[in-house]
C-alpha cells in the first residue's frame, strides 16, 4: 500500500497571510502565500494541486524549488531551518469539480448567475494555496481577496471583515485572524447573496445566506434552529462558542450534504432552506443537519483529529450529537424515531457483509479518504456506538467528559483514546476496553436467546449476510434488559443463566434486550421466547415493536430464519399507527418485492397483502393532509399513500389523478407531503410526451431541490423507450442535471426499475470515464459502484457487475466497494434462488 508523507514533521506552520486575486470571467485567480512557521529541515515540502508556483522567497531572495505533480507537492531547499516566514507566489484554475475554489451555477429570473466558493475537506486546500495540507498542521489564517466584483455582491469567510473603509476604496477584502484550525476548514464565497441574521444568548451572530433565487422566507427555518442549536450545545459542553459567527451558506452546487468550516458553514441548498410547502421529513433533515454541523464547531473544529483515520472521532460524534441537540429543542417531534428508521437500519445492512470497513481504519493515503465517508460505518454504525456509550455512561457524566476532553484538548488535535481517557475521568469506568471492540473490528454481534432445561441461554456470534468466514470475533455487549436479575454485559461467547421460572415469575412482560434500541446489535429470540414477544405484542412499545420487525427482517436476509416466515407476521399487523412500525413494515414489504416478477400471480398476490396491510391507515388519514394532522400523521400518510399506489387501489388511484389536475399547470404547489405520490402516479397511468416534457420543464425551472428530486424519482416510473432515451441524453446536460445530483436523483431511481435498469446501466459503464472526470472528486462518485450493488438481483447483472468492476479494484477510492459490492450481489441472488417458491406460496396463503 503506498503511504504518504506527513510534510508536518519538517514544517510546523504557525500562520498563513494569504492573498488572492480572483478571475471570474476567465475562471482564473492568482495570489501569494506569506507562510510563518519553523522548519525542522533543510528540505520541506508544501502540498499544491494544478497550481502554477511562480516563485519562493525568504527575507526576498529566491529558493530554489522543484514541483512534483504526482505527489501533488512542491518541494524547497532552504539555506537554514528554525523560525522563518515563507513567501510562495502562485496562481491557478477555477475549476467545475466542486472542490478547491468552485463555481455553483443558479437562475434568478431567466439570467444565469454564480457563486464562488470552496470545498477544502478532505486534502483541496491545495488546489487554491501552498500549504502543508494535513489536519494535524494547525495554524492561524489572514485572508484578504479581491475579484470582479458586481454591486450587491458580498464576500464570506471564517471571521468577520475588518478594514471596511479601506474596502470600500480598493476593493480589497480582509478578514480577521482565525483561530489555530487545520487548513481543510478555511473557507470562502463571494457572489450577489441575501442575508437573515439574529444573535445567541451569549451574543454570537448567526447569519443564513443565500442566492436571491429563493424566498426571504426560506431562510428563517434555518436561523431559529441555528440560534437554538448553538444555545443547547454552549450549555451541555460548558465550553463557549468559540468564533464571533457562525455563518451558513446554501450552495447551489455542493458535493456533499455540509461542511463544516469554521464559522463559515456550507450546505445543499436542500439542507438549509425550507419553503412554506415543505415536508415534515424535509424540515427535520434540515434540523439534524444543521445541527451535525454545529457539532463540528467543537468536535473537530476545536479539537481535530491527528490523522484521518480518527476520521470517526468527527463523523460519528456529530451524527449523534445531532440527534440529542434537536431532542433537546423541539422535544415533540421524536427525532430519535428519525434514526430508528433511518441511521439504524442503514447501518446493520452494510456491516453485515463481510469485508465491511471497521470504524477506525487505517489512512496511508489521501485516495483512500472518500471511501471512509461511508454514510452507513462512519456515520451511521458510529453515532449508534456513540449512543451506545452515552447510554451506558449516563448522559451527565457523558457531558462532563466532553466538558474536560474539550478544555484539554482545544486549539489541538487528538487521537480516539483521548477522548476515551476524558470519558472514563468523568464516569470511572473503563471506556477504551468497552469502545475498542466495537471500533477496531468490523461487523456486530448476533445475540441468541433461548430457554432450555430452565435455563436462559445466550450466545453471541459474528451476523454476517452472505458468504463470510467467521473470525469468532466477540464483544461486549450491553444486554439492556428489561428484566431485572440478568448480567449487563455478555463479554463471553456463551451464558447459562439458571432458573428460567423463578426468574420470570420476578418480572413482567416478555423477555426483551437491548431495549431503546441503541447498542449495535440483533436478538435471535427463539421458541417460546419469540412466542411469548409476539402474544404480547399489543403491550410492546413502538420502538420494541420496530425493533423486532427490523431484527426478523435482516434474520431472513441472513438465513438463520426463512423469508417466508415473516409473512405470517406482516399479515397481522393491519392496525398499527405509528411511523415507526410502519416504517418498519415498509422495509419489509420492500424487501419482499425482490422475489416478485413483473405480471405474476405473485404480483397480484403481494399487492393484495399490501393494500390489507395499508388500508386501515388509509382509510383514517385519507390522502390530502388536514389542518389537523399530527407530524406523524403526515410521515404515516406518505408510507400508506405510496404502499396503496402500489397496490393499484382504484380509488387511491382516481384521487391522485384528480389532484394532479386541479395543480397539472403549477405541480410545485402539490402539498409537498404527498406530491412525489401524485407525479409518480401521473407517469405510471397516464405517461405521454407532453407528460415527461412538462416535468423536464418543471424541473430546469424550479429552485426547489427536492421538486426536483421527486419529479426525477417519477420520471423512473415510465414505461417509454422513447423517454428513456429522451432521460439518458439530457444526463451530460449540467444546465439541467447538477452533477451533484447525478447519483441519487437520477441513476439510482431508473436503476431501481426493471424497464429502465438496463438502459441506464449500460450508460454508466460506456460513459464510465465521463463520470469519473465529472464527480472523481465528488463524494457521490461512488455511489455509481454502491447503487448497482444495492438492486441487482440476477445472476446476469452480478456477472455484468464483475467484469466491468473487478478491472478497477485497483482503484483505492473504490475498490472496497467494488470488493463489497460483489458479495451484496452475490447474497441477494442466493437468497432468491433460495426462497422465491417459499416467499411466493406464504404471500398466496395470507392474501
Amino acid at each position: 500500500m503506498e503511504t504518504v508523507e506527513h510534510f508536518v514533521e519538517k514544517f510546523i506552520p504557525e500562520n498563513y497571510n494569504i492573498f488572492l486575486d480572483i478571475n471570474r470571467k476567465e475562471k482564473r485567480f492568482s495570489g501569494n502565500v506569506a507562510i510563518s512557521g519553523e522548519a525542522l529541515d533543510n528540505t520541506i515540502s508544501f502540498h499544491q494541486k494544478n497550481l502554477t508556483i511562480t516563485a519562493i522567497l525568504l527575507d526576498n531572495a529566491p529558493l530554489v524549488f522543484e514541483t512534483d505533480p504526482d505527489h501533488e507537492a512542491v518541494h524547497v531547499q532552504l539555506p537554514e531551518t528554525g523560525s522563518m516566514t515563507l513567501v510562495l507566489e502562485f496562481s491557478g484554475q477555477i475549476t467545475d469539480n466542486m472542490t478547491g475554489m468552485y463555481p455553483s451555477y443558479y437562475t434568478v429570473d431567466g439570467v444565469q448567475k454564480e457563486v464562488i466558493s470552496t470545498q477544502f475537506e478532505s486534502h483541496f486546500a491545495r488546489e487554491v494555496f501552498p500549504s502543508i495540507d494535513e489536519p494535524e498542521a494547525k495554524a492561524t489564517f489572514n485572508l484578504s481577496l479581491k475579484f470582479d466584483q458586481e454591486e450587491e455582491e458580498i464576500v464570506l469567510a471564517n471571521m468577520p471583515e475588518i478594514n471596511v473603509d479601506l474596502r470600500q476604496e480598493t476593493g480589497l477584502w480582509t478578514f480577521e485572524t482565525t483561530p489555530r484550525m487545520s487548513p481543510y476548514l478555511l473557507a470562502f464565497a463571494l457572489g450577489d447573496l441575501q442575508k437573515l441574521s439574529a444573535k445567541t444568548q451569549k451574543g454570537t451572530e448567526v447569519g443564513i445566506f443565500a442566492t436571491k433565487a429563493h424566498s426571504a422566507q426560506s431562510l428563517e427555518f434555518a436561523l431559529d434552529i441555528a440560534v437554538r442549536v448553538i444555545d443547547f450545545y454552549e450549555d451541555y459542553y460548558g465550553i463557549p462558542y468559540p468564533l464571533p459567527q457562525s455563518n451558513h451558506l446554501a450552495l447551489p452546487d455542493f458535493s456533499a450534504g455540509a461542511m463544516e468550516n469554521w464559522g463559515l458553514v456550507t450546505y445543499r441548498e436542500v439542507y438549509l432552506l425550507v419553503d412554506e410547502n415543505s415536508t415534515v421529513k424535509s424540515r427535520q433533515n434540515v434540523a439534524l443537519v444543521i445541527a451535525h454541523e454545529l457539532a463540528h464547531q467543537w468536535f473537530g473544529n476545536l479539537v481535530t483529529m491527528k490523522w484521518w483515520d480518527d476520521l470517526w472521532l468527527n463523523e460519528s460524534f456529530a451524527n449523534m450529537m445531532e440527534y440529542v441537540a434537536i431532542d433537546a429543542i423541539e422535544p415533540d417531534w421524536n427525532i430519535f424515531e428519525d434514526f430508528q428508521t433511518t441511521g439504524v437500519p442503514l447501518a446493520l445492512k452494510r456491516d453485515a457483509t463481510d469485508g465491511v470497513q471497521s470504524v477506525h481504519v487505517d489512512v496511508n493515503h489521501p485516495d483512500e479518504i472518500n471511501t471512509l465517508f461511508d454514510p452507513a460505518i462512519v456515520y451511521a454504525k458510529g453515532s449508534r456506538l456513540m449512543h451506545m456509550l452515552r447510554r451506558w455512561l449516563g448522559d451527565e457524566k457523558f457531558a462532563a467528559g466532553l466538558n474536560s476532553y474539550f478544555d484539554k484538548h482545544q486549539y489541538g488535535n487528538t487521537v480516539g483514546r483521548d477522548l476515551w481517557e476524558a470519558l472514563a475521568g468523568a464516569a470511572d469506568r473503563d471506556v477504551a476496553a468497552f469502545m475498542d471492540a466495537w471500533l477496531e473490528q468490523p461487523g456486530y454481534p448476533l445475540l441468541t436467546a433461548e430457554v432450555a432445561n430452565d435455563r436462559l441461554i445466550l450466545t453471541q456470534k459474528q451476523f454476517f449476510v452472505g458468504d463470510h468466514q467467521d473470525k469468532g470475533r466477540i464483544w461486549p455487549i450491553p444486554l439492556n434488559s428489561n428484566w431485572q436479575g440478568l448480567p449487563d454485559t455478555l463479554a463471553e461467547e456463551k451464558v447459562e443463566i439458571p432458573n428460567f421460572k423463578a426468574l420470570a415469575a420476578q418480572n413482567e412482560g416478555a423477555l426483551r434486550f437491548n431495549t431503546g434500541n441503541t447498542a449495535h446489535y440483533l436478538t435471535n429470540y427463539k421458541g417460546d421466547l419469540l412466542t411469548d414477544l409476539l402474544d404480547n405484542w399489543t403491550d410492546l412499545e413502538t420502538i420494541a415493536k420496530s425493533q423486532l420487525i427490523q431484527e426478523r427482517r435482516l434474520l431472513a436476509e441472513s438465513g438463520e430464519i426463512t423469508y417466508a416466515e415473516l409473512i405470517p407476521l406482516l399479515s397481522r399487523l393491519t392496525d398499527e399507527t405509528s411511523y415507526l412500525v410502519t416504517s418498519a413494515i415498509n422495509q419489509v414489504l420492500t424487501g419482499m418485492e425482490r422475489f416478485i416478477d413483473e405480471g405474476s400471480q405473485a404480483e397480484d398476490d403481494f399487492k393484495a397483502l399490501v393494500e390489507k396491510i395499508s388500508w386501515q391507515n388509509y382509510a383514517r388519514l385519507g390522502f390530502e393532509p388536514k389542518e389537523t394532522d399530527t407530524d406523524q400523521d403526515e410521515l404515516v400518510r406518505q408510507i400508506t399513500i405510496t404502499q396503496i399506489l402500489l397496490a393499484d387501489n382504484p380509488d387511491a388511484v382516481a384521487k391522485a389523478k384528480e389532484i394532479f389536475t386541479a395543480y397539472k399547470d403549477k405541480l410545485e404547489m402539490i402539498p409537498a407531503s404527498i406530491r412525489l405520490s401524485v407525479l409518480t402516479n401521473q407517469v405510471k397511468t397516464a405517461e405521454t410526451p407532453e407528460l415527461i416534457e412538462s416535468y423536464l420543464a418543471a424541473y430546469k425551472q424550479t429552485n426547489d431541490g427536492n421538486f426536483r428530486h421527486q419529479l426525477a424519482v417519477a420520471l423512473a416510473n415510465t414505461k417509454s423507450q422513447a423517454t428513456v432515451q429522451r432521460i439518458l441524453s439530457e444526463l451530460k446536460n449540467k444546465d439541467l442535471v447538477k452533477p451533484q445530483d447525478l447519483a441519487m436523483s437520477w441513476y439510482y431511481p431508473f436503476l431501481t426499475k426493471e424497464f429502465t435498469q438496463e438502459a441506464f446501466w449500460t450508460w454508466a459503464r460506456e460513459n464510465w470515464n465521463w463520470i469519473k472526470d465529472a464527480l472523481g472528486g465528488d463524494m457521490s462518485f461512488d455511489k455509481f459502484v454502491i447503487y448497482p450493488a444495492n438492486v441487482f438481483k440476477t445472476p446476469e447483472r452480478l456477472e455484468e457487475y464483475r467484469i466491468f468492476f473487478e478491472p478497477q479494484l485497483s482503484d483505492l477510492a473504490i475498490s472496497r466497494n467494488i470488493a463489497m459490492g460483489i458479495k451484496e450481489i452475490s447474497a441477494r441472488v442466493a437468497l432468491i434462488e433460495k426462497e422465491k417458491a417459499a416467499v411466493e406460496q406464504a404471500i398466496h396463503a395470507v392474501r
